[in-house]
């Protein structure tokens, strides 16, 4: 059985495509071994998606490349 990381002390970050100040992002946060913290910077308090490193990195790959 795996325990939830505790998420009140973490430190977010918003992408840097968003110029840091956009409402319309998503923010992550780093250095939670083997997942990745995910959140609607539009609704702060609500719910946290909460993936495993390589399906996030997996994901960042697929964003990242030009849809032909």
């Amino acid at each position: 059985m795996r325990i939830a990381p505790d998420l009140r002390t973490v430190t977010w970050r918003k992408s840097s495509y968003s110029g840091g100040t956009s409402a319309e992002c998503v923010e992550v946060s780093d250095g939670l071994p083997g997942v990745v913290p995910v959140r609607d910077s539009k609704n702060p308090a609500g719910g946290v998606l909460l993936l495993g490193s390589a399906a996030w990195s997996a994901f960042v790959a697929a964003a990242g490349r030009e849809l032909v």
